[in-house]
C-alpha cells in the first residue's frame, strides 16, 4: 500500500475547479505519471504547485474537465493516483527508467449498423470506463454492417472478470442501442503489428525544424494559423538559488503542457524540486485559456546546477520542439486512398500520450469523414520511439478527399487542433 496521502475535491458548479493533491514519498518522473493519468481522464490542469526534498514530495494541482461530455470517475481517478504513489522512501534518481510490465490484451468485438460517427462514439465510451484502444480492425458486411475489432487494455485491471466485461458490453449497448451485439474475450498472444511508413513519408512526419525564436517551420505539418500563436520563451537563471536552476517557461497554453514540460524533463533526467503553473486568461489566442507561466527550481542527474551554456541550448531546444510540436498530423494518399496520420513520441519509459486516438476520431467525426480503418503501431525515427496513428478515410461526395486539396487540409488543421485543445 502506498505510504503518503492523496485527496479530491470536485468542484460544484460546472467549471467550478477540482483540487487534487498528492502528498508520498517521490521518485524519479512521478509528476509526470500523474499529469499523464489526469490527462488520460479528460481533464485539464490550470494552477499547479510542486515541491520536493528528493525524499517526500508535496503536489497540488487545480484541474477542470475538458468538456461537459466526459464524465469523471472520480473515484477511480484517485485510486489511479493512488497506485502511481511509491510504497517506500525515494527510489534514487537514475537515468535508466525501468520498463512497465507487460499489460492483458483484450479483443471487443461489436457489430452494428454503419453510420457516420461510429467509431468516435465507441471510443468515447470506452474512455469513460478507462479502456485503453491499441488496435482497431474495421470491415463492413454485404447488408451494410459493421465489424469493428477492438484490442485493448484496462487502465482499472479488472477486464478479467465477468463482472467488468459485462460492464463494459452493458455501457455500448445502453449507449449506442439495443441493434448492436459485443462480446469481450482473451487476446492472447496478441501483438501490436504495423506496417512501416514508406521512407519519404516518414521523413517528412517526423522531421520538424525550430526557427531561432522558437516558430515552427515545417509548412506541410502546421498551418500559417497555428505557426503565428506557436512561440515559447525559455530563460535560464542561476543566480536565484545556491542549489538549483531556475527555468522559467512562457508560452502559448494549449492541451497536455504540463505534461509534455514534465515529460521532457523526465526523459532529459532533470530533477524538478519546485514547480509552480499558472495561467495569464487574458492573453493567448482566440479560444485558448490564454498564456502559460512555468517556474521550474531544477537539478541535473548528478546533483548539480544546469550551468553549461550548451547544455542550457540542448533543454532549450528539446523543450521548445515538444511544447510547439508534441504531434504530428499529415494526410497522404495510399494507392487510390486517403490515409491520415497522426505521430507523437514515445516517453522513455514505453508509454504513450493519453486520448490521441479519442481526439483524432473526434475531429474527423466533426467533419463528417468516415473512417474505413484503423491501426497504431511504434516507429523508430530521429533516435527516438513514435506512436503512430493511421486512419484510412473513405472518400464522399459530401466531403471529397481524393482530388481535393482544400479538404485535405482541413482535415489536417481540424484534427491538429483538436489534438491541441482548441475544439475540447
Amino acid at each position: 500500500m502506498p505510504v503518503g496521502e492523496l485527496a479530491a475535491r470536485p468542484g460544484g458548479a460546472e467549471g467550478e475547479e477540482t483540487v487534487i493533491t498528492v502528498n508520498c514519498p517521490d521518485q524519479a518522473g512521478l509528476g509526470c505519471d500523474l499529469c499523464r493519468t489526469i490527462l488520460e481522464f479528460g481533464l485539464r490542469i490550470t494552477r499547479g504547485d510542486v515541491s520536493t526534498d528528493g525524499h517526500w514530495c508535496f503536489v497540488v494541482f487545480w484541474v477542470v474537465p475538458r468538456s461537459s461530455s466526459i464524465r469523471i470517475r472520480w473515484a477511480s481517478l484517485k485510486n489511479r493516483l493512488m497506485s502511481m504513489c511509491p510504497s517506500s522512501y525515494s527510489i534514487p534518481f537514475y537515468p535508466d527508467m525501468s520498463q512497465p510490465g507487460p499489460s492483458q490484451f483484450y479483443l471487443l468485438k461489436l457489430l452494428s449498423p454503419d453510420r457516420k460517427g461510429l467509431l468516435h462514439d465507441v471510443t468515447h465510451i470506452l474512455s469513460d470506463l478507462e479502456l485503453i484502444i491499441h488496435r482497431v480492425k474495421v470491415s463492413t458486411t454485404p447488408d451494410g454492417r459493421v465489424v469493428d475489432l477492438f484490442f485493448i487494455t484496462d487502465g482499472m485491471e479488472l477486464l478479467h472478470k465477468k463482472e467488468r466485461q459485462e460492464e463494459t458490453c452493458s455501457t455500448l449497448i445502453a449507449a449506442l442501442g439495443p441493434s448492436i451485439s459485443c462480446e469481450v474475450l482473451s487476446a492472447e498472444g496478441f501483438q501490436q503489428g504495423f506496417s512501416s511508413l514508406a521512407p519519404k513519408i516518414a521523413e517528412e512526419l517526423f522531421r520538424v525544424e525550430l526557427a531561432g525564436d522558437g516558430e515552427m517551420c515545417s509548412s506541410s505539418l502546421i498551418s500559417a494559423e497555428l505557426k503565428k500563436v506557436q512561440t515559447a520563451t525559455i530563460n535560464f537563471d542561476n543566480s536565484l538559488s545556491p542549489a538549483h536552476t531556475l527555468v522559467q517557461i512562457i508560452c502559448a497554453d494549449q492541451k497536455g503542457l504540463i505534461y509534455d514540460i514534465l515529460r521532457t524533463m523526465k526523459d532529459c533526467n532533470i530533477q524538478i524540486f519546485y514547480g509552480r503553473f499558472r495561467s495569464d486568461k487574458k492573453g493567448g489566442r482566440p479560444g485558448s485559456k490564454g498564456c502559460r507561466e512555468v517556474d521550474l527550481f531544477v537539478k541535473q542527474v548528478d546533483g548539480k546546477k544546469v550551468t553549461d551554456p550548451e547544455k542550457q541550448d540542448a533543454l532549450r531546444a528539446r523543450l521548445r520542439s515538444e511544447m510547439l510540436h508534441p504531434l504530428r498530423v499529415m494526410v497522404v494518399s495510399r494507392g487510390p486512398d486517403t490515409e491520415l496520420l497522426v505521430a507523437n513520441p514515445v516517453e522513455l519509459c514505453g508509454k504513450g500520450r493519453p486520448r490521441v486516438f479519442y481526439d483524432a476520431t473526434l475531429a474527423l467525426k466533426a467533419l463528417g469523414v468516415c473512417i474505413f480503418s484503423a491501426e497504431i503501431g511504434r516507429q523508430a525515427a530521429s533516435e527516438r520511439q513514435w506512436e503512430v496513428y493511421r486512419f484510412l478515410l473513405d472518400d464522399s461526395r459530401e466531403f471529397p478527399l481524393t482530388n481535393s486539396l482544400a479538404n485535405r487540409n482541413r482535415v489536417v488543421d481540424r484534427v491538429r487542433k483538436t489534438l491541441m485543445g482548441c475544439y475540447n
